[in-house]
């Protein structure tokens, strides 16, 4: 259980400044959800398979050919800064 010292030990840390309002709001919240979990924990799970995603995840490739490019001076119309044919940005170390 959640109690309301927990949840403003986690907005300190998080640098939240929480209403009275806000601070029982998010403790009944959490309570809400871990009760939920604890629902869960009660079912049989004993002959379901274990699986990283509910659906069958494949990769959609295509072939990699070179097609129309935009003119250099369409792409950089709106660049802020540039260099010759380069976007220039700030250098970042």
């Amino acid at each position: 259980m959640i109690g309301r010292s927990d949840v403003e030990h986690v907005a300190l840390l998080a640098r939240l400044e929480l209403t009275e309002t806000e601070k029982e709001t998010y403790t009944r919240q959490l309570n809400d959800i871990l009760e939920h979990f604890v629902s869960l924990q009660r079912l049989d799970t004993a002959e379901v398979e274990p699986t990283a995603h509910v659906l069958s995840l494949n990769n959609v490739f295509r072939e990699d050919r070179a097609g129309r490019h935009m003119p250099v001076e369409n792409v950089l119309a709106n660049c802020p800064d540039r260099e010759e044919d380069f976007f220039k940005v700030p250098r970042i170390i």
